[in-house]
């Protein structure tokens, strides 16, 4: 949000529908005319000591009207003795235009705080001042919210007001979205889903009541229950304790936590409640905004995390002011930093010319900027490399874990990056807002989240890019992979320090993965006129008000829904199929590693991304000697489980799950569509059809959340996950004829 100055021959017509509307009963202008609305903001800006505001969306859409005012040179000098560095500030958030604008979530706390924001970014301001009538017993609840004490009420010309304070420290350390409602909110549905995917991987079994109730220990709740074994929990329903922290820990042996690592576990579901009630006070968007919304709101915009997975938003290490700062759901820009390493101790791996990429990706002002701070220092720039750190870990941990090579100039800070970048999904990787066509960068950072410290190894990483290009090339090269439009996002450049003592040591460890990034290609110079792009994980994503995405895309859409499934499922798992049974390719495609490409709201292609962690080839061709560590040898039941498990069970199951309950189409006739595509894909291909049994009648369960019940610091070992793997029995197949 952003304030502007109020201009009266602009804003008029405007200032006049709100002020005297209804609702701003409080603001004492009900019934005025233009003229007098006029008359009354012009005192203000003839006023040096009072100024008017204009409040406007970050689309420029006006929302609110914001007063400040020095109490030195208002009423309030004397009622109080008015301290230097106080600020007056009055806020009127506009009126809604209509009935669905009533309808947007936390508008009026987001409001208020960027008013805060704005009062507190003047560093002379140590407190601000506000004198709201007594009756008005909203305002004084979100005044509290923000950190206002009330002093007394005190007598001015036109009301009994709330004297009341709120110093800078009190502001900062306000959490409004830690408060019982909220919470309450994020307990029931954490508690819901756990309830449900938990059910799923047969660690608990509810009791069935009869109609649609359930029962498990002390709670009862509503569900339906669909095939696969998957569950539908209505928070609304639970009756029963709400405090899921509690519910873990009462269940720790049922769920095969080891002991010593409950407290780690439950630190992240305490985070994921956090994460939580904080979008759901913050984040406004209804599904039917993010229908229209460009890539990264919607990226921004979601709220669930992955959809198995119970603990999914740890983000361990990350404080309040981190959380607003980087956090993919604050949707803050955030200007990377960036440092010189020693080619003698890093490693660089690119196809093309270093200097070439940098001025690519940095521009040459900036880069020239970088060696001239190297000169400065009597380092030759030709001795160094550049490397991109994200804020947190530059300021937690590099300049504390390597402070000795900082000292010895092996590692020398430079500045900020000069474009500003969007955090995304995955938190370490980063979107260029400012020049959308450069390269995505994925950075280090020592942040506990859902199973995984997210650090980046330089050993590893070295054959991050070849791996990428062998893809590429498969991928490219495929007839059918080209009709289908399907394209990889390469990861083509790697960077990694690896001069320090942690290295030397010769033992992988986190210390190894702290000081480490990669560019991906970025999606959006593919695009054509027509085209916009959207994470997949938006087609599992729920609002507030518990309105899906897919849901109202489909409606927005125009086709029929069994239409718009068809031409996804054409999109994302026909090349999936494809791959597998071609050439015994395996991604990771969950809904976080897909970004689709939508014409009119339907999904017609779609871009895989992080390809160098995710991807396994699954038998004895020959490969480059750089990219045989994407091989894994394994049997045909555990390649089918790519299928099975990674698409059908790990997204799927969620996706047609939202389209059954929603009334859009029945659970049955979403699987006959995916089987139809499998079906379809075999006769297209009749020689390759048979090398996997893809209909057969069930499969193997293997189980997510026992992953990281199990070993919460580290799920799976990722040189070799097939040994990690637990199972749960068998699922039905919902493909099976």
């Amino acid at each position: 949000m952003n304030l502007v100055p109020l201009d009266l021959d602009r804003d008029l017509d405007l200032l006049h529908s709100w002020v005297t509307h209804p609702r701003s009963h409080y603001w004492g202008l009900q019934g005025a005319d233009r003229a007098r609305v006029r008359d009354e903001y012009q005192k203000i800006a003839d006023n040096p000591h009072h100024h008017a505001w204009l409040g406007l969306d970050d689309d420029g859409t006006p929302l609110f009207l914001a007063e400040t005012y020095e109490p030195a040179h208002s009423e309030l000098a004397s009622v109080y003795d008015v301290r230097p560095g106080d600020l007056g500030m009055h806020v009127l958030v506009a009126p809604p235009a209509s009935s669905s604008s009533s309808k947007r979530s936390g508008l009026t706390s987001a409001v208020f705080r960027a008013v805060m924001d704005f009062c507190f970014a003047d560093s002379r301001i140590d407190r601000v001042v506000v004198e709201p009538d007594v009756r008005n017993e909203a305002i004084a609840r979100k005044n509290a919210e923000a950190g206002f004490v009330e002093e007394r009420h005190v007598q001015l010309h036109d009301k009994v007001a709330r004297l009341s304070f709120c110093t800078r420290v009190a502001y900062e350390m306000s959490v409004p979205h830690l408060n019982p409602s909220t919470i309450e909110l994020a307990h029931r549905r954490l508690i819901a889903k756990a309830l449900g995917e938990f059910a799923h991987e047969r660690l608990i079994a509810p009791v069935f009541l009869g109609g649609d109730r359930f029962s498990f220990s002390a709670w009862t709740f509503r569900a339906k229950r669909l095939p696969m074994e998957h569950w539908i929990v209505d928070p609304s329903s639970l009756e029963g304790p709400l405090d899921a922290l509690d519910f873990i820990s009462g269940l720790r042996e049922t769920l095969g936590i080891p002991q010593q690592l409950l407290g780690t576990y439950l630190e992240e579901i305490s985070a994921t409640l956090a994460g939580t009630a904080w979008k759901l006070t913050h984040r406004r968007e209804t599904a039917s905004d993010l229908v229209h919304a460009d890539f990264q709101t919607i990226e921004a915009a979601m709220t669930e995390g992955h959809p198995g997975f119970v603990a999914n938003n740890g983000r361990i290490g990350f404080g309040l002011k981190d959380h607003s700062s980087f956090a993919p759901e604050a949707g803050a820009p955030v200007r990377l930093r960036w440092v010189a390493v020693l080619k003698s101790d890093s490693i660089f791996v690119l196809s093309s010319p270093e200097r070439e990429f940098y001025e690519a990706e940095l521009g040459t002002e900036l880069l020239e900027r970088f060696e001239r701070r190297l000169s400065s220092l009597g380092l030759d720039p030709a001795e160094y490399r550049y490397l991109p750190v994200h804020p947190w870990q530059w300021e937690h941990k590099l300049t504390v874990t390597f402070a000795p090579e900082i000292a010895r100039r092996a590692i020398v800070p430079l500045d900020e990056s000069t474009d500003r970048y969007r955090a995304q999904q995955s938190i370490r990787t980063f979107f260029n807002a400012d020049r959308p066509d450069r390269h995505y960068v994925k950075t280090a950072i020592a942040v506990q989240n859902m199973g995984f410290l997210r650090g980046l190894s330089p050993k590893y990483m070295q054959a991050t890019p070849p791996i990428n290009e062998w893809v590429a090339d498969v991928v490219n090269n495929d007839e059918e992979l080209r009709a289908c439009r399907f394209e990889v996002l390469r990861e083509l450049a790697a960077i990694g320090y690896t001069g320090d003592a942690y290295h030397r040591v010769g033992t992988p460890s986190v210390y190894t993965k702290m000081l480490a990034a990669l560019w991906r290609e970025s999606p959006v110079p593919r695009l054509a006129e027509n085209e916009r792009l959207a994470t997949m994980a938006s087609l599992v994503h729920r609002d507030r008000d518990g309105n899906a995405l897919v849901t109202a895309l489909i409606r927005e859409s125009g086709v029929s829904p069994s239409a718009w499934l068809a031409t996804y499922f054409r999109a994302y798992l026909r090349p999936i199929v494809h791959c597998l049974l071609q050439h015994d390719l395996a991604f990771m495609p969950h809904g976080e590693n897909l970004i689709l490409v939508l014409e009119n709201h339907v999904p017609t292609r779609v871009f895989m991304k992080d390809i160098g962690e995710e991807v396994a080839v699954m038998n004895d061709r020959p490969l480059p000697g750089e990219v045989e560590r994407i091989r894994m040898i394994t049997t045909v039941e555990l390649k089918e489980l790519a299928l099975f498990t990674d698409v059908f069970d790990g997204f799927l199951r969620h996706l047609a799950g939202i389209l059954d309950a929603d009334g859009v189409l029945p659970w049955s006739e979403f699987w006959q569509l995916a089987g139809d595509c499998v079906e379809e894909h075999a006769k297209d291909h009749p020689a390759i059809a048979g090398r996997l049994d893809l209909f057969r009648p069930s499969f193997a369960h293997s189980c997510l959340n026992r992953l990281q019940l199990r070993n919460t610091l580290q799920m799976v070992d990722l040189t070799d996950q097939e040994s990690s793997l637990i199972y749960a029995g068998e699922l039905e197949n919902p493909i099976s004829r």
